[in-house]
């Protein structure tokens, strides 16, 4: 959907901020290419790419009552994006350090049987969450990470549309992330577990 006036965005900010599902969802549709193709230039990756989209959309929403007062809106999401995506770069930079820092601090054979240990429990853990998938996420998600399918390649051979497989895939990851984080107990083991899948 494009939106073709200045005054029909304006009308759908108003709306959006009054709650209405069917404003923000055109708001949605019209600029959700436009923020994934910011963040993919910035971060590089398909996935980080899709859940800046996500979270954009979703802090847009949880704070929708602001968006009559955006002028600009276009320019407002792309220094919204650019700002996310900076600072969830510099998060796993963070994160990444401390797990670099953890690991020297470790002697090295205990280094090899905490990792040994620790991606045996990760390996048990996902195997969990993945058998916990509804069938079709399962097929889906399996096709892409044990077989390395491309989106298009499933939606051809299960026969439904790419944003099918899309949505299917994003909501497996979703479950797949918060049943592991539930699951391994020590924070440095979750923070690992994301960092390497």
């Amino acid at each position: 959907m494009k939106i073709d006036t200045l005054h029909n965005e304006t009308e759908l900010l108003t709306l959006s901020a009054s709650g209405c599902e069917k404003s923000f969802a055109a708001l949605f549709h019209c600029y959700r290419d436009k923020i994934y193709s910011v963040a993919l230039r910035l971060t590089g990756s398909v996935f980080l790419a899709e859940e800046v989209v996500q979270d954009i959309f979703l802090k847009l929403w949880v704070k929708k009552e602001n968006l009559s007062g955006i002028h600009e809106f276009e320019d407002y999401l792309f220094i919204m994006t650019r700002n996310h995506v900076f600072s969830a770069l510099k998060r796993m930079a963070r994160q990444q350090q401390l797990v670099d820092d953890l690991q020297l601090e470790m002697p090295s054979a205990e280094n090899t049987t905490y990792n040994s240990i620790l991606n045996q429990e990760m390996e048990q853990i996902l195997q969990q969450a993945v058998e916990l998938l509804p069938a079709q996420q399962k097929q889906i998600y399996l096709l892409s990470k044990e077989e390395e399918l491309k989106r298009d390649e499933i939606a051809k051979m299960l026969r439904i549309s790419s944003e099918t497989v899309k949505t299917h895939l994003a909501r497996a990851l979703r479950h797949i992330r918060a049943y592991s984080k539930l699951r391994l107990d020590n924070p440095i083991s979750w923070l690992l577990f994301f960092l390497i899948n």
